[in-house]
């Protein structure tokens, strides 16, 4: 089993000084990501949510990152409009998986792919996603597609489980100091239906 979070402090030591975009799904998710690759990166947060299960959530929680960049200084942000059908698309015909099954892994795709042709696009050198961060999200599979997004796209992906060294903890003390919005479900309908 590969250490991803050995391997991000090994990039983080020999690439110091990168670019990198990094996907962020929600602030409470970003802030301890930020924290850690600010110490050696200059990050851009990229706001990239299809799967948010209404506008008005897209525009709650994306208030909320632009917030805490404001009040951080940790990264700037490259913005996204809010795309459900993207989302629809790839959900379609996985309606009824599990949580954490095909239809999550479809969707971590879709948010990979779109970050690492913007920072290809942009001329990053690193796309990389906060994703990792939550205890109920699989960084293996996160970081397996990562890496298989970075060899179609034709950019470094930069691998993490920042859920490691106490980071979900410390994403949550991050949260509360800030007075961060944290919702109770990852976004998409189908979560929202599970968390109740």
């Amino acid at each position: 089993m590969i250490n991803y979070d050995a391997r991000l402090q090994e990039i983080m030591a020999q690439e110091a000084g990168k670019r990198v975009l990094l996907h962020s799904c929600c602030a409470p998710c970003s802030s301890y990501c930020l924290e850690t690759l600010a110490r050696a990166f200059s990050v851009t947060v990229f706001y990239y949510n299809p799967n948010l299960d209404s506008e008005e959530e897209y525009l709650h929680r994306k208030r909320e990152q632009l917030r805490f960049l404001a009040e951080t200084g940790l990264a700037d942000a490259l913005d996204c409009d809010y795309s459900h059908e993207d989302f629809e698309g790839v959900a379609r015909g996985f309606e009824n998986e599990r949580e954490g099954g095909a239809r999550c892994a479809r969707c971590f795709r879709l948010r990979l792919n779109a970050t690492a042709r913007a920072a290809k696009e942009h001329g990053y050198d690193f796309f990389a996603t906060t994703l990792t961060v939550s205890p109920l999200k699989n960084a293996a599979l996160i970081n397996e597609i990562g890496f298989e997004v970075a060899k179609e796209e034709g950019i470094a992906y930069l691998p993490a489980d920042f859920k490691k060294r106490g980071g979900y903890q410390r994403s949550i003390e991050l949260s509360r100091e800030h007075g961060l919005y944290r919702q109770n479900y990852c976004g998409c309908v189908y979560s929202k239906r599970e968390s109740r």
